[in-house]
């Protein structure tokens, strides 16, 4: 069983920038961010496995080219900055591993964090 741990979620306006982080009790093979909007579905936002020096990631369409994605694997650490930050993206951010093939948004995910919440308002 992994923990997990969310931690910079908060308040922002439109345009501006947040860093979320998560922090693991152990190492884990994927890693991916998930959001949740009150009325929504859960919609997975980017996943990421690194291998020797090569990087694998997997944006969803909404968030490519504003967020990125990245980790730490010294420290059971992944990180999401957030830049360009629209209202639509207001929703409760989730921290998830335990997917082993893909290592994508589609794959199963069974390990979760608590989340953090992220508003975007004016």
């Amino acid at each position: 069983e992994v923990q997990l741990e969310e931690a910079g979620g908060g308040s922002a306006q439109p345009g501006d920038s947040l860093r979320l982080s998560c922090t693991a009790s152990q190492w884990t093979y994927c890693m991916a961010w998930f959001r949740q909007a009150p009325g929504k579905e859960r919609e997975g936002v980017a996943s990421i496995r690194t291998a020797g020096n090569a990087v694998y990631t997997d944006y969803s369409d909404s968030v490519k080219g504003r967020f990125t994605i990245s980790k730490e694997n010294s420290k059971n650490k992944m990180w999401l900055v957030m830049d360009n930050l629209r209202p639509e993206d207001t929703a409760m951010y989730y921290c998830a591993t335990g997917s082993k093939y893909p290592c994508a948004l589609r794959g199963r995910f069974e390990e979760w964090g608590q989340g953090t919440q992220v508003t975007v308002s004016t």
